[in-house]
């Protein structure tokens, strides 16, 4: 059973505040929860929603339906009245009732219950101001939630401990909130008080690149991705990390890939329009192949597109990006743990087989926060897939692109061994050396482009969820699409049959799952937030069999869990 609960404000408004707290104190009781944000790319300003999911057993995505809702501004009212349930929750602090009694007579028809204090003249009367408007609005929440008070008064204390005159106010409105109205629900206290973490994808991505022995991370800010350079800046002085932000994109790029041949593991995260910049070196390290690891948080594109929205869109960018064919990885991470997790695969295999590796998140995973068990860690053990110890002494320069039936040949950290090669961009012999003649130059493209099938081989096969067979309906996706497939599966278990096959690693594809997915589901769905369904047509060339119809999503917004359940309903 999960709680629903919405918050509506404009940038600039405290909403992100209110949410934060609000799921810190939840994630403090011991509850699982997922939020997801919606706002306008406005400083000030627009329109913008805090979703918090939240229950006692693991929440993987969100409602578009609410069971609360908070109201800290009219306009993101005007905007998403329509997500409340009817028979829902509405919070309030507005004292003058111009242009808010349309809402509160549809409310009415709709026996939606409306709770509302004077929060300004409360907040006022305490010497606050208007922001503190929001302290009463959480207190009312929390007592609506039929919480105790010491849980959100921790949280409170905790935030605002650094200015002591404020939190005193602070807490006057709070309670003042909570006092002021009656609890209106009785929630189910979580199964598993385990201590629970909370973290962003992006926080996670840093957490996980660390872990694996990233020791630089270069970056030109650019939404939703920024917030890596964050996170990365706090860990830098515990971790020894080299954090630079360069003048753009392309430098950017150029400094990771330096600095993986000099043999320091780094990365860089960016968005569409930023990798765009990067390709050029993306083609270099293909051809020098030197490990390289860039990711890709989604937004809508083309151009500026949707910029503090999210998607799936990037994913033929990803693959087919960059002049020249050669071998390259591409995973799509789910939630905050694949984000931990898969960034350490990242690195291994970039390094094993000396090729570029694009990691794709979405903002719905980079920006969101969730509340999961803490990672588990070192179960991935680090392979720099390096000439070490004894054997740097017995090394020829023709060793480093040596032509070899599985394209991979030996690599070693300039300076660490006194055999030399030439890292060259143009085409090239064995030791490096630059070459135009045909035989040659074609034998070692070849070789490059031989990878491909070495790496398909090595790669995890995609994962299964659901029922073992007679599925009535089922789905293959990728990224997030996972996390509210898991959940519909849960809520309809006792309903309808689903499985769903899922891919992390989506290039080179390994198509024999599919194939065995198609045999023995005769109902399935494409499951993917772009217009194209770009992963659905590899998959449709690579198995030559078509998918039922396609569930897919381009407007920004993440599939919630209402738009896999009512299209299964009328699938079914």
């Amino acid at each position: 059973m999960r709680t629903r609960i919405n918050i509506l404000g404009e940038s600039g408004s405290g909403l992100s505040s209110v949410g934060s707290i609000v799921a810190s104190a939840l994630k403090t009781m011991g509850y699982f929860l997922q939020t997801n944000r919606e706002n306008e790319s406005l400083i000030k300003g627009g329109f913008g929603k805090v979703s918090i999911n939240f229950g006692s057993k693991i929440i993987r995505s969100v409602s578009r339906e609410a069971d609360i809702m908070v109201v800290i501004d009219k306009p993101s009212l005007q905007e998403y009245a329509s997500s409340l349930k009817d028979g829902g929750i509405c919070l309030h602090g507005y004292e003058r009732p111009a242009g808010f009694k349309a809402f509160m007579q549809e409310f009415e028809a709709r026996g939606i219950k409306v709770c509302k204090l004077k929060a300004r003249t409360i907040s006022f009367s305490h010497g606050g101001n208007e922001q503190m408007v929001n302290m009463v609005l959480i207190g009312m929440l929390w007592k609506t939630l039929g919480f105790e008070y010491h849980w959100i008064e921790d949280q409170i204390k905790k935030r605002f401990a650094s200015k002591p005159k404020l939190l005193a106010i602070d807490l006057l409105c709070l309670k003042d909130g909570y006092d002021g109205v009656e609890s209106q629900l009785e929630i189910e206290l979580p199964e598993d008080t385990s201590k629970k973490i909370m973290v962003e994808g992006n926080q996670a991505l840093a957490l996980g690149a660390v872990h694996a022995g990233v020791r630089c991370y270069f970056a030109y800010p650019m939404s939703p991705a920024s917030s890596v350079l964050l996170h990365m800046s706090r860990l830098a002085k515990k971790f020894n990390l080299v954090i630079k932000q360069g003048e753009d994109e392309i430098t950017v790029a150029n400094m990771t890939l330096g600095a993986m041949h000099a043999g320091t593991r780094a990365f860089a995260a960016t968005s569409g329009g930023g990798y765009d910049l990067m390709t050029e070196t993306v083609s270099l390290a293909g051809i020098i192949e030197c490990p390289l690891v860039l990711a890709i948080a989604q937004r809508p594109g083309p151009g500026t597109g949707l910029p503090t929205w999210t998607c799936q869109g990037d994913l033929n960018l990803a693959i087919h990006s960059s002049h020249g064919e050669f071998a390259r990885i591409v995973i799509g991470a789910s939630d905050v743990t694949d984000c931990f997790d898969l960034i350490q695969d990242a690195f291994n295999l970039a390094e094993i087989y000396q090729v570029p590796v694009i990691f794709l998140t979405e903002k719905v995973i980079a920006e969101s926060h969730q509340a999961v068990l803490p990672f588990e860690q070192n179960k991935i053990k680090i392979e720099r897939g390096l000439v070490e110890g004894k054997d740097l002494e017995n090394l020829a320069s023709t060793d480093r692109f040596k032509i070899t039936e599985d394209g991979v040949s030996k690599r070693w950290i300039p300076g660490s061994s006194k055999t030399y090669y030439f890292a060259n961009g143009d085409e090239h012999l064995e030791d490096g050396r630059l070459t135009e003649q045909a035989e040659p130059a074609g034998a070692m493209y070849a070789k490059r482009v031989r990878k491909l099938e070495t790496i398909r081989k090595a790669l995890p096969e995609p994962k299964t969820y659901g029922v073992e067979k007679d599925a009535d309906i089922s789905f293959i996706g990728w990224g997030s699409s996972r996390n509210v497939m898991l959940d519909v599966i849960e809520i309809l278990k006792d309903q309808v049959k689903i499985n769903y096959l899922h891919y992390e690693y989506l290039f080179p594809l390994k198509p024999k799952a599919a194939e065995a997915f198609f045999e023995t589901n005769k109902n399935v769905h494409l499951l993917e937030g772009n217009y194209l369904g770009q992963f659905g047509t590899m998959i449709e060339n690579a198995t030559k069999q078509d998918f039922s119809d396609k569930l897919l999503k381009w407007d920004g917004r993440p599939f919630f869990l209402e738009d896999v359940l009512e299209y299964i309903k009328s699938n079914t």
